[in-house]
């Protein structure tokens, strides 16, 4: 399949700046996979899809707040750095502006954090290896600032805005937006209606929101990004798939990490590594039965991902249609229910 196969035309106005104060009052826009029909409806109508039995699956990771502001040792310009992943002291990151940022530049941060430049990728990413005075992660919440996309243009006032209510693994450098309209109280609910909520983590990094720059999809390389599926976790889905029950996913990352690990016939092994999975049309899905899911980018990859679990047809359509009913899209815009 090709790249523009995924086109849709996006008013700018459309695109979602600030979260919705109530977390479940977004719209919720469920489409039957199979017919294509379509139901407008609000986010906490979910419970109304969720039966006893199934198994609601969240993606744990907690955001970094990764975006930080230096300056070169002796200069005054402002140099900002994304964080994306480390070993040990030394950082792969995206700078801006890249020019400033060459091998054996010496950044300065704050009194208690500098870096030195100590390599630079073919993509342009440098390697930075830190040094500070502390513990590295408090010294990155007091000085960070949450990754936000580009095409967000308003300050976020409350960093816990872009994290799920149930983040807990710290590691991604975005966050896995589907999940963010879930409540502490909908969440309880889900479980007081005997839908069971398991946990995977995948750290989400930019290769997952990267364009896709090939003509053909068979060209395009994904980046790998780290999971952990638990023996608990495994074996509760794997009950609920024996028994006839639903797997529900919530957001492409958690999609992306049960296909990564489910075998042939759905079974999950507990493991944990890195995934570079990419699911496009057509693709048939092992373990996952329905999906949770914002509305994502024009010939996205994750667009191409929720084209698989219906089809492209129906899925543009869909998107056309929440075109036309104003609904507020990407990450903190509203939600789409494919069952």
């Amino acid at each position: 399949m090709k790249t523009k196969d995924f086109y849709y035309n996006l008013p700018e106005e459309l695109i979602a700046q600030h979260p919705l104060e109530q977390r479940d009052h977004s719209r919720l826009l469920v489409l039957d996979k199979n017919t294509g029909k379509i139901d407008h409806k609000h986010f906490y109508d979910i419970l109304d899809y969720l039966n006893e039995g199934d198994v609601l699956v969240l993606n744990d990771t907690k955001v970094r707040p990764a975006r930080i502001f230096g300056h070169r040792v002796g200069r005054e310009e402002k140099i900002e750095f994304l964080l994306l992943n480390h070993e040990k002291d030394v950082w792969e990151c995206l700078s801006k502006p890249g020019k400033k940022a060459k091998i054996g530049t010496e950044i300065e941060f704050s009194d208690k954090l500098r870096a030195k430049v100590v390599d630079i990728s073919e993509d342009g990413s440098r390697f930075l290896k830190f040094e500070y005075e502390g513990i590295f992660e408090e010294i990155l919440d007091e000085l960070g600032e949450m990754p936000l996309p580009p095409y967000i243009t308003e300050k976020l006032k409350d960093k816990d805005r872009y994290q799920t209510v149930y983040a807990r693994e710290k590691g991604s450098a975005a966050a896995p937006t589907a999940g963010l309209h879930f409540t502490k109280d909908l969440l309880n609910e889900i479980a007081k209606r005997g839908i069971k909520i398991c946990y995977i983590t995948l750290h989400v990094g930019l290769g997952t929101f990267r364009p896709v720059k090939v003509e053909n999809l068979d060209d395009h390389n994904m980046h790998s990004e780290f999971y952990i599926l638990t023996e608990d976790v495994a074996n509760t889905m794997n009950e609920a798939k024996r028994l006839g029950n639903k797997i529900i996913a919530v957001g492409t990352t958690s999609v992306r990490t049960l296909e990564s690990v489910a075998d042939d016939n759905g079974i999950l092994k507990p493991q944990s590594g890195f995934t570079d999975i990419f699911i496009y049309p057509p693709y048939k899905f092992k373990c996952v039965d329905s999906l949770i899911t914002n509305f994502h980018l024009p010939e996205s990859t994750l667009l191409m991902l929720v084209s698989a679990f219906s089809s492209r047809k129906f899925i543009l359509n869909a998107y056309n249609e929440a075109v036309k009913s104003k609904y507020r899209f990407f990450s903190f815009g509203d939600a789409m229910f494919i069952r």
